[in-house]
């Protein structure tokens, strides 16, 4: 500290900080940065979960079915490919390879999916498909840091923190935006960070990648030695002492975000065991989402818990599915096979998932966003068994609060390579994930180093055509 607090003013301090516990409860709904706050505009979400996969599943193998590659399948033809370019400095032809898996028609919609998601499959009619998503990036470090932040290279706040910057919490029991089991790669906690907005509104990571999701846990929540009022004594003395440097710093973000993170710990002893515990889910829930089952259980885990925690008023959940390997999951550039792997993973969990949130109305106001960072080429990379990174058309699907089901928005070209039709761009939805809920993009801001920055910086649109 740059003024040392004696023993005697801590002693005046504390005493007059003790009086004033009482007023300062009352006082909290005001002060608290994460308080809930009016949006700019009727929203029709409350909350978002994003299901994130990492690596870039291959779009042309699993919801953009292009028969043209079947029916060229290996012949050689060249592709305007930025990252082809970058690496070789010419043009070059590639070996066109066809869809790995059949694809048939699904639901009322009549939506095209490949046979590795039998089970999203069913759920295709409250869907709403993005066929038309491009983005920055051609590697998956850039890439992965855009959609989460809407910036390649400087360190932006992410998604989940400018809509908690927006928003606040629905709930002052608990961090208002969760990550579960991350990777520590490809951006790593950047994916999660404040960057310049108030300390507050930093994303919460449960876990990190490659560790079990029954190891995942918010460590030390629960004091084994020491009662609820011996806690709320050392917390009431710890603060106290808190305030004081607040007092003497004058307006330090740091510190109050210090203070508030201590106090939404100790409230978190109440709630956040209990919400984190599936053992209290019925044998039939925890089968909808395949735990318990062989390649499913871990990351129905991470669903079912991200259900849980959207339900207690978690304002935003990431779930991830990826590794912190140099080659992250869906990245399969001679070895597409593992897709069926990776799929086989998650398919029944990410269908439980929105199987169980619509049963308990809270697809309603809820907003599930999946997809990876970017897409796959229509080609073999090098003429191998594998695809390789595209980011000039790709699929994402949304569903739930406010986007219109069994609906498929934009197009890529015949081969799956270039999006043509109905183009949305990360900066779009962006966008739209904010409208929806509730917030302008354009007007949620904040104020840095000279300017006003912004999620989608300088550019982005709401699609309102898949609005409902």
């Amino acid at each position: 500290m740059n003024h040392p607090i004696s023993r005697r003013t801590a002693l005046q301090s504390l005493a007059c900080g003790f009086g004033s516990l009482a007023l300062a409860d009352m006082l909290h709904a005001s002060e608290n940065p994460l308080a809930a706050r009016q949006p700019h505009h009727t929203a029709k979400a409350k909350r978002v979960i994003f299901i994130f996969m990492q690596g870039g599943p291959s779009h042309v193998d699993t919801f953009d079915y292009k028969p043209r590659l079947e029916r060229q399948d290996g012949q050689m033809r060249s592709f305007d490919d930025a990252r082809t370019f970058a690496r070789e400095r010419r043009v070059i032809e590639h070996r066109i390879m066809k869809n790995m898996w059949p694809f048939r028609r699904h639901g009322q919609s009549g939506k095209w999916v490949s046979s590795l998601f039998p089970h999203i499959a069913q759920h295709v009619d409250d869907l709403c498909f993005l066929q038309g998503m491009h983005t920055e990036g051609i590697a998956h470090g850039p890439a992965t840091l855009f959609m989460h932040t809407g910036s390649i290279n400087l360190v932006r706040p992410s998604v989940g923190a400018w809509t908690l910057y927006g928003l606040g919490t629905e709930n002052n029991n608990l961090p208002g935006f969760m990550t579960i089991c991350p990777s520590m790669g490809n951006g790593g906690p950047r994916n999660w960070a404040n960057s310049f907005l108030p300390s507050a509104f930093q994303g919460t990571a449960i876990g990190r990648a490659g560790m079990p999701t029954t190891d995942a846990r918010i460590r030390n929540i629960t004091n084994a030695q020491r009662t609820l009022d011996e806690q709320r004594g050392q917390l009431d003395l710890l603060q106290a002492l808190n305030s004081e440097q607040a007092r003497r710093t004058a307006s330090d973000s740091d510190v109050d975000a210090v203070i508030s993170s201590y106090d939404l710990a100790f409230r978190m002893q109440t709630q956040a065991p209990g919400i984190l515990d599936i053992s209290r889910e019925t044998p039939e829930t925890l089968r909808l989402y395949g735990i318990g089952q062989a390649g499913t259980d871990n990351f129905g885990r991470q669903c079912l818990m991200a259900r849980r925690l959207a339900e207690a008023g978690v304002r935003y959940v990431q779930i991830n599915y990826g590794d912190n390997t140099d080659n992250p999951a869906w990245d399969q550039h001679s070895n597409l096979p593992m897709h069926a792997t990776h799929a086989r993973n998650t398919d029944q969990p990410v269908a439980g998932l929105l199987a169980d949130l619509k049963r308990r109305g809270l697809l309603e106001d809820t907003l599930v966003w999946w997809g990876g960072e970017f897409g796959r080429t229509p080609y073999a990379e090098r003429n191998g068994t594998g695809r390789d990174h595209n980011p000039n058309g790709f699929t994402q699907f949304l569903a739930g609060a406010g986007v219109k089901p069994g609906f498929v928005h934009g197009a890529t070209d015949d081969y799956g390579h270039h999006a043509i039709d109905g183009k949305v761009h990360m900066h779009d939805m962006h966008a739209t994930i904010l409208h929806l809920l509730g917030l302008d993009h354009l007007r949620l801001t904040h104020r840095f180093d000279g300017r006003n920055f912004r999620l989608t910086d300088v550019a982005g649109h709401v699609v309102d055509e898949i609005i409902a």
